[in-house]
């Protein structure tokens, strides 16, 4: 019932810096999300997604929007290495449709419609310029990064086929890996992929879709 959306990964290392990323991949997840730095280690994000797939057997919609607060800081050879960690809260909702395949066509097998509650904690960590690559006879930096996002989600409603039913919840662990390729100095293309796996067995509350999406980000007032 939970398909994740892209994290947030502004990779800030001083004050007054902004971060606006557009994500999408080919189950049509749509994820957008701006963070800024308030001072030399303390930022803030929003995050929004929306999900609607139509298949023979099954169609999903999602709506998913979350915003966080946390601590960012520079190490390393250089102050090339970024470390972050955030802490956030999330609300959702999911439709579910299942569908039975007969000689007349699909027939609606079961609604289910869910609300929930996301609270969760996420640890960043990039390594900024370490190869380039060069495209059309240019240079693009490269930076690669890991993102750890721990996740406490609990449905607030879930109605199957318009009758109450029992809320369940999970705990979700998001191993999520990223790079990007710097286009100019306020673009980069950022490529994710990930998994998504639940702690506790639930009936519905299950871990969806890995990530797996192409984006574009767009940052002011980095170095």
């Amino acid at each position: 019932m939970y398909m994740p959306n892209v994290p947030v990964v502004p990779m800030f290392t001083e004050q007054g810096q902004f971060h606006a990323g557009g994500h999408i991949n080919l189950r049509g997840n749509i994820n957008g999300n701006i963070a800024y730095s308030f001072s030399d280690h303390i930022a803030g994000f929003a995050n929004a997604s929306t999900l609607s797939t139509n298949g023979t057997r099954k169609d999903v919609d999602q709506k998913l929007w979350e915003a966080g607060i946390g601590y960012f800081d520079v190490f390393g050879k250089d102050k090339k290495r970024i470390f972050e960690v955030y802490a956030g809260f999330g609300k959702g909702n999911t439709d579910k449709t299942y569908k039975d395949i007969t000689y007349d066509g699909p027939v609606i097998k079961d609604l289910i419609d869910v609300d929930f509650n996301k609270i969760f904690i996420q640890v960043n960590y990039t390594s900024e310029k370490k190869k380039d690559l060069k495209l059309f006879g240019s240079k693009h930096p490269l930076n690669f990064g890991t993102a750890l996002r721990l996740s406490h989600v609990s449905m607030t409603n879930f109605k199957l086929n318009g009758v109450d039913h029992p809320l369940e919840d999970n705990v979700l662990i998001e191993p999520i890996f990223y790079t990007r390729m710097g286009l100019s100095k306020n673009f980069q293309v950022q490529y994710t992929n990930g998994m998504n796996i639940g702690l506790i067995h639930r009936n519905y509350m299950k871990a969806g879709n890995t990530v797996f999406t192409l984006g574009v980000v767009y940052n002011i007032g980095m170095k």
